[in-house]
């Protein structure tokens, strides 16, 4: 018990778990859609295009979550725009925009190098360094990202599992699309704090796919990677505080920590089955 209470004397760590908390179970319900969509590529490129916008905001002295944001939404319509064009294909335009927009931000940020420490927060994660005012932003963030996919359950299921049929079915499936970009362009915007540029995509993958083995069950799938993302994100803090390691990284290593031992047990119950018939 006094492993869990010792670290909550401290005020930056009390902002750090809740922050993290909120981040970690947000980016595990997105990542059931990224998982389901096969698109687990534009949550590590929308993350690259955020951080180019985070580093022309500092320059151009707008508040990070405005600048940021605003040009991973303009990433998103022109990622949309690109890939809607017959002879690119989605992937392309992602690698396109995204990296384009990475290597701004690389860019700019070679042509200032005392401001080097500055970012590098935003490249591997810096939650212990958490204002109230970021603490605040990245709560309302979760909370309207995560109203947005409880009020676009249906049509969103419906698209993830067969965009064609619902086009057909009636479904405004473009525009779908480009909101469920821009709710995960928000999500790595406010994930970046705790985990990072080069940390963010993992976040997003992994429990998705390790509730994705424990279940066929859509709704369920949800509830347990929204679990399994908030629950690894507070270990991951713990881990970060006793261990003296990049909060980002412990929260990932734990999580795939996870996935392997549910990818051993999957194995070992597959195996122990087909002994059983034969």
């Amino acid at each position: 018990m006094e492993l869990l209470l010792e670290p909550l004397q401290y005020r930056f760590f009390q902002h750090g778990l809740w922050v993290a908390f909120l981040t970690g179970s947000l980016c595990g319900l997105l990542g059931v859609y990224i998982v389901l969509r096969q698109m687990s590529y534009i949550g590590h490129g929308l993350a690259h295009a955020v951080f180019g916008g985070a580093i022309a905001s500092f320059l151009l002295g707008l508040n990070f979550y405005i600048g940021a944001g605003i040009w991973g939404m303009l990433a998103v319509v022109l990622i949309d725009k690109l890939a809607a064009k017959r002879e690119i294909n989605a992937d392309a335009a992602i690698g396109i925009i995204t990296t384009a927009s990475f290597a701004v931000g690389v860019a700019l940020m070679s042509r200032m190098r005392r401001f080097m420490q500055d970012f590098e927060a935003t490249l591997f994660g810096n939650v212990l360094g958490v204002s109230t005012s970021d603490l605040i932003v990245i709560s309302i963030v979760s909370l309207v990202a995560g109203a947005a996919l409880v009020g676009l359950y249906k049509p969103l299921l419906f698209s993830t599992f067969d965009e064609h049929v619902a086009q057909v079915s009636g479904v405004p499936t473009q525009r779908i699309r480009l909101v469920f970009a821009a709710i995960l362009a928000l999500s790595i915007l406010a994930s970046m704090q705790v985990l990072g540029v080069t940390l963010v995509a993992a976040a997003v993958v992994i429990p998705a796919t390790t509730a994705r083995m424990l279940t066929n069950n859509f709704a369920r799938m949800l509830g347990l990677s929204t679990a399994l993302g908030g629950a690894t994100a507070a270990l991951g803090m713990y881990l970060s505080y006793y261990l003296d390691i990049a909060s980002g990284a412990s929260i990932v290593l734990l999580a795939a920590l996870i996935f392997g031992a549910v990818l051993l047990y999957r194995q070992l119950a597959e195996a122990m089955e087909v002994r059983r018939q034969s």
